[in-house]
């Protein structure tokens, strides 16, 4: 099995119905397995095959490469280590 890889992506926009920080797992074609969102004013959801919680939801089509992402000057995204995920996916979860 392939590995996961994580990122955060941060999207600078003053739109309050928009998240600012997204952080997923992806799955060996780059599509999200877990991700979590948070917005500007501190609102947290999070989602997986399990379901979706606070308005987050996984993409529908593959994540493009970082590089490509940061293409667009509103998208700052970065690789992540999985334990940096993981502890975003608790602290999460357990605000739920």
């Amino acid at each position: 099995m392939a590995e996961h890889s994580y990122i955060r992506v941060r999207w600078l926009h003053s739109s309050p119905d928009e998240p600012v920080d997204l952080w997923s797992e992806l799955d060996a074609n780059r599509e999200e397995v877990r991700k979590v969102e948070i917005w500007s004013g501190g609102r947290v959801g999070y989602a997986s095959s399990a379901g979706e919680v606070g308005g987050a939801r996984l993409g529908e089509v593959p994540v493009p490469p970082l590089n490509e992402i940061n293409l667009d000057p509103q998208f700052q995204a970065e690789a992540i280590t999985k334990a940096d995920f993981e502890m975003c996916w608790i602290d999460a979860v357990g605000k739920d």
